[in-house]
């Protein structure tokens, strides 16, 4: 199957169950809500090293957030639902609760299970923080230099999917970069998914094991340009001289799966030879997200 002249492989990209987060991070500007959210989903790329995957889902206006100032939505991703609220403890008591003029309020209303961040952080207010109900919602004030931080005492927790991927394979880094610029931007658009590595777009793809006993994964050399002649596999052709990859993390298998679809649409074009994904066989993660399937929906 093509999209314009760019081959797309009649393969699937395996992705993991998961649980996730939404986080409305607001703020007395634009410029603070967004300072906030970029720091607290630093070092966020994949759980492999950070115990969290996390990213910018989409800037909110003020008519859109509980308290009716500008604001920031991010998603969280973990592999259960304490991971989700040890992290999120962590990252919103170090990176939201420190930065000026901001609060910090559960994004997913309707989710069955929650988990304590507020109820968790309010113990920095040294015996000083006090609880309030507003709109129907328990949150903390807990007393800082400037004022108040606000947090919601719980925040809900849902299944999610980490883990679709695209691999974009093109004649050199050029070409390649600028097609997944595209696609990255163009996947950014689909509602409930997050780009967790820098810019979205990974050049350092790995694959399960080493043969280093320390490391739970390693380069992906079957996909590596420069060892085409000496890996013991290789998967590409003598044409291709750049891979890169683009991981999604949804709330939703078929918000990933669009996100997908979008971005295969966006990046294909002149100098992009291929899109395929990665996978391990369909042995690891619970989900085959399959391409060709995605372009036919």
């Amino acid at each position: 199957m093509h999209i314009q002249t760019t081959e797309v492989t009649d393969t699937f990209a395996e992705a993991f169950k998961m649980s996730a987060a939404r986080v409305i991070i607001t703020a007395e500007t634009d410029q603070w809500a967004m300072t906030a959210a970029q720091s607290a989903t630093g070092f966020a790329t994949s759980v492999i090293g950070c115990r969290c995957e996390m990213g910018i889902e989409t800037a909110l206006s003020a008519d859109e957030t509980p308290d009716q100032r500008p604001g920031v939505s991010v998603l969280l991703f973990a592999g259960s639902a304490k991971g989700v609220g040890n992290r999120l403890a962590e990252r919103i008591g170090q990176s939201v609760m420190t930065c000026p003029t901001t609060a910090c309020f559960n994004g997913l209303e309707g989710a069955q299970e929650h988990v304590a961040v507020g109820e968790k952080l309010r113990y920095f207010g040294d015996g000083y923080q006090a609880s309030k109900v507003l709109n129907g919602r328990k949150i903390w004030r807990i007393p800082v230099m400037e004022g108040e931080f606000l947090i919601d005492d719980a925040f809900g927790v849902q299944a999610a999917v980490g883990g679709g991927n695209l691999l974009l394979l093109g004649k050199d880094m050029s070409s390649t970069l600028s097609a997944a610029e595209v696609a990255a931007r163009a996947m950014r658009k689909v509602p409930g998914v997050i780009l967790p590595f820098p810019g979205g777009i990974v050049r350092s793809g790995s694959k399960p094991g080493s043969r280093y006993k320390a490391l739970p994964a390693s380069t992906n050399d079957a996909y590596c340009p420069t060892l085409r002649g000496s890996a013991a596999k290789t998967e590409l052709s003598e044409e291709i001289g750049c891979v890169l990859e683009i991981v999604v993390d949804g709330l939703e298998e078929a918000s990933v799966g669009e996100a997908m679809r979008q971005g295969m649409h966006a990046a294909a074009g002149e100098g992009l030879v291929q899109i395929t994904a990665g996978n391990y066989g369909g042995n690891l993660g619970q989900y085959q997200i399959k391409l060709h399937a995605l372009l036919q929906s």
